[in-house]
């Protein structure tokens, strides 16, 4: 089987945009609450369900992996977005892909800085959820409902990603 190599670049917001959100603090907050003693950052992410779903909150908690890291799958979800808020300050590969008639292509990875998240447009490609310390414990903000919301793509030829 032959394999592609790719670089993970440092996380670049512009460049993530057209996939999905940054979730993170701004220099100012939207507001001060709580007698003062809170800063609110307000609407950080787009959530976006089709269908007879609703909002979710889920807790994953995913071993960490290594780079260089071999990328055999890829996946999205029709029907909703997926946010990924990590439970504590270490970097995560964020792997996302461009759609080519159901297949990813120009497949981009990124390794976050601590502490943000990031929340995947509905129907977008991208990688699973890829600590790369422990603990990989995450809150998933995604679509709960009965109907299918999981489309997989699994590479003929493996996509090796590397510092």
């Amino acid at each position: 089987m032959t394999e592609t190599r790719l670089q993970a670049a440092a996380f670049d917001a512009m460049v993530f945009a057209p996939f999905g959100d940054v979730i993170c603090t701004r220099e100012a907050p939207d507001e001060i609450i709580n007698q003062g003693k809170c800063a609110r950052y307000h609407d950080l992410a787009q959530l976006d369900f089709v269908g007879e779903g609703r909002a979710g909150i889920s807790l994953f908690n995913a071993k960490p992996r290594a780079l260089p890291y071999r990328l055999e799958m890829m996946e999205r979800h029709p029907l909703g977005s997926q946010a990924f808020l990590p439970l504590h300050e270490h970097p995560f590969l964020v792997v996302v892909a461009e759609d080519d008639n159901g297949k990813p292509k120009n497949v981009q990875a990124f390794i976050t800085p601590p502490s943000i998240g990031v929340n995947y447009h509905r129907n977008i490609w991208h990688g699973v959820l890829t600590p790369l310390e422990a603990p990989g414990l995450f809150a998933v903000v995604d679509r709960i409902g009965t109907d299918k919301n999981l489309e997989e793509f699994w590479f003929d030829e493996d996509v090796v990603i590397e510092k």
